[in-house]
């Protein structure tokens, strides 16, 4: 059966014209060439969206007809995969968002990750009756001490103001609709659901909305969410402090402070400390992107809090010392490719934290003198030992610093959106709400589930470590929007869901079309694998197959990717677009990972 997501305009009616009219006042292009976002890839002009669903994309395709710039039809875009992806994004959560002003001949960020309540300590993942950490799954991911400050709503309010031309009612009147009138039920939305169902069972609003009858809701039926329809409408007419004061804070307040759980429930749901005050002193951060040079291109990221910006630069400049390609290189480009992965990762774990309470060495990771002193570390002809250590920060020679590598237990959910207009203006932006479902913790009411973003710090509390728990802290994300420039234009606009792989995802998206030559479509389904400074290598199957006796003999251990709560083996879910001669568009999203993405462009006419 057909995913949502790759459904055409025909079957998914659930997003009303009569709505987008209202939002945007007559249309601008002729009815009979606007190319529905069917499937995973699209070629066209004057604009393209691109996401792992449908409704969303049709959403951002609609405000860029109807006159609205790449910022707006991002805000449009995110809010309506908050409807239709609940489970990976919303307004419960945070993200980072990255974007080119074509008229400015800049880019810029905005930094709209989660942050620990005031009150939160170095503890709060101890259980006190024990003395011992929580159980991390499912006990600490479902509970009220995994909740940051959401900075969802701020980011939304914040690229409009700097970047957009629609006010936020404007670009959230499709979602609200959407919301509204519901969006048909596909396989993913049905199993990821029935992943949770255990945790969404314990939680009686979640239950309500998500399990009704105590079942996942079936696939073709409709699914509808009116609480969070109105949520919607309140941020529409009042703005982000609809949500940052007055009740639905309270009720967010509350949720956090005393878990709404089932009196048949076992799961301990900790509660967090979270306060109105908290929620009303969040801000977003606006700052300068990540920037390095690769093979002639200007690769802008997102500088930390996020780690995405620095490791993949980080790599890439490693990688530039060599010649890569296919044919007989392949082999040493794909050695090259997770070596370089592991240095950056190692690097990574060692000194990235939120800078605001860290001292990052941004400039020194991104540096190719520094690059040059992790690529001398590299045997050209056998894999490292794993975990390497990290790189000395001298940048002097083959030198190597001492560190303790740590469990990552950043997630494998999230979603990510890239969008292109037609004045040449590009939008990056990697939303999330942590774990698929969240916290599990649907605010009563209001028809949205809270994150639990938290555990993105490092578990276990060492005063040394760059991403230890600390009061208003962000924790360190892998998310990495990333922007490429050639010549000062738009080239390439890519990211991706996937937790600490989206680092890795990214990187070999870019290396697929860089470096070995595909289409970009090619790039984005081409299988996968995540070194992350590990002893083993996960990989996708296909990618086993189909490199592991390439990579056998520099002793690459390559063992088959999988979360270890539903046994997938996708890494990944990308959403990118390709900027060509005389604007041609090219956009790309997955075509099967997570049920397949959806991209789609303004026309299919110049």
């Amino acid at each position: 059966m057909p995913t949502r997501r790759a459904l055409s305009v025909a079957l998914a009616t659930s997003l009303s014209a009569a709505a987008l009219v209202a939002a945007a006042g007559p249309s601008t292009a002729g009815g009979a060439d606007r190319p529905a976002p069917s499937g995973a890839t699209a070629r066209g002009y004057g604009g393209a969206v691109s996401s792992v669903d449908a409704d969303a994309t049709r959403a951002g395709l609609e405000v860029l007809r109807r006159g609205g710039n790449a910022a707006d039809a991002a805000v449009a875009t995110a809010s309506a995969l908050g409807v239709t992806e609940p489970y990976s994004a919303g307004v419960g959560g945070g993200g980072y968002f990255v974007y080119y002003d074509a008229k400015k001949r800049r880019v810029s960020t905005i930094d709209g990750r989660e942050t620990a309540p005031a009150g939160i300590t170095k503890d709060a993942f101890v259980d006190p009756s024990t003395g011992k950490p929580y159980t991390f799954t499912p006990d600490l991911v479902s509970s009220g001490v995994a909740v940051g400050v959401p900075g969802t709503p701020a980011t939304w309010e914040a690229a409009l103001r700097q970047h957009g031309t629609w006010s936020l009612g404007r670009a959230l009147k499709p979602s609200i609709d959407l919301a509204r009138r519901g969006f048909t039920v596909d396989d993913t939305f049905r199993s990821q659901t029935l992943d949770n169902k255990q945790r969404f069972a314990s939680f009686p609003d979640t239950a309500r909305l998500f399990l009704p009858g105590g079942d996942a809701p079936k696939v073709g039926t409709r699914f509808r969410n009116p609480d969070l329809a109105r949520t919607l409408s309140s941020l529409a007419r009042s703005g982000p402090r609809a949500l940052y004061t007055g009740p639905v804070a309270r009720d967010i307040v509350r949720t956090v402070q005393a878990p709404p759980k089932s009196a048949d429930s076992e799961l301990p749901a900790p509660k967090g400390s979270m306060t109105l005050r908290d929620l009303e002193r969040y801000r977003v951060n606006t700052q300068a992107p990540t920037k390095i040079r690769y093979r002639g291109l200007d690769v802008y990221g997102m500088a930390p809090s996020s780690s995405g910006g620095t490791t993949v630069g980080e790599a890439l400049n490693i990688l530039e010392n060599h010649r890569l390609g296919g044919g007989s290189r392949l082999a040493s480009t794909l050695h090259l490719y997770l070596e370089a992965s592991a240095r950056a990762y190692a690097d990574r774990g060692a000194y990235v934290g939120d800078p605001r309470f860290v001292d990052v060495p941004t400039r020194t990771l991104l540096s190719q003198r520094f690059a040059d002193s992790r690529d001398c570390t590299i045997d050209p002809r056998k894999a490292s030992p794993k975990p390497v250590a990290a790189g000395s920060l001298t940048g002097r020679g083959c030198t190597s610093a001492a560190h303790d590598e740590k469990p990552d237990t950043e997630n494998v959910s999230t979603t990510h959106l890239s969008v292109v207009d037609r004045w040449g203006n590009a939008a990056a932006y990697t939303l999330t709400i942590e774990q698929t479902g969240g916290s599990a913790m649907t605010v009563p009411g209001r028809g949205f589930l809270l994150n639990n973003e938290l555990t993105d710090f490092t578990a276990a509390y060492d005063p040394k470590d760059p991403n230890r728990i600390q009061p208003g802290k962000r924790p360190r994300s892998s998310m990495s929007p990333t922007i490429v420039l050639d010549r000062g234009k738009v080239r390439y606009v890519v990211g991706s869901p996937g937790g600490a792989t989206i680092i890795t995802t990214v990187l070999q998206v870019l290396l697929n079309r860089i470096d070995l030559g595909m289409s970009l479509p090619a790039a984005v389904a081409a299988p996968r694998a995540s070194q992350r400074n590990a002893a083993t290598t996960p990989a996708e199957p296909a990618f086993i197959r189909q490199y592991g006796s390439l990579l056998a003999p520099y002793g690459h251990q390559l063992v088959p990717s999988g979360d270890e709560l539903t046994s997938q083996a996708e890494i990944g879910a990308v959403a990118a677009i390709e900027v060509g001669r005389r604007g041609a568009l090219t956009a790309a999203a997955e075509p099967e990972r997570r049920g397949g993405g959806s991209a789609g462009v303004v026309s299919q006419r110049r």
